[in-house]
């Protein structure tokens, strides 16, 4: 039973992760068409401003709903600051080759936040708030409302 509802919360996270990351991807492809389109950006700072903005939305959603972490907000910013000082260099470095071999950006970009949502997945679980999952006020709660669920259930 345990196993079973600790799957379930995992499957749950990783549904919410994927619909935050999802609201951050609508961000930063709205963004990202108004900078390069509109504004007429080359496509480097059309991606990075597109990309803070789609980072600080998410990370806010995921810490409070997905990871329910009260973890120190400024040791978990610099964590993901940190994933950034290496995925930023390598996905604007493709990203920008890429396109100037003739690849569509919009499929560039799409692909780019692919790869982004799996690895900022489990760096965030494993890294960012390993040990602080679940330790916020909307997870305790949480697990108040489970535990009088559980003993009317008795």
């Amino acid at each position: 039973m345990q196993n079973q509802k600790k799957t379930r919360a995992e499957a749950w996270q990783a549904l919410k992760f994927t619909l935050f990351s999802a609201s951050a991807g609508i961000i930063q492809i709205g963004s990202f068409e108004l900078f390069s389109k509109a504004f007429g950006w080359e496509y480097l700072p059309a991606y990075l401003s597109s990309l803070v903005l789609s980072v600080l939305w998410n990370f806010t959603f995921n810490r409070r709903y997905t990871f329910r972490s009260d973890a120190n907000v400024p040791r978990a910013m610099l964590l993901v600051a940190l994933f950034y000082v290496v995925f930023t260099p390598l996905s604007g470095w493709w990203g920008k080759a890429l396109t100037d071999i003739g690849w569509n950006e919009d499929l560039v970009m799409i692909g780019t936040m692919l790869i982004n949502f799996v690895t900022e997945f489990l760096y965030q679980k494993f890294v960012v708030y390993r040990g602080m999952i679940d330790t916020n006020d909307v997870a305790k709660r949480a697990m108040e409302k489970e535990a009088a669920a559980d003993v009317q259930a008795e």
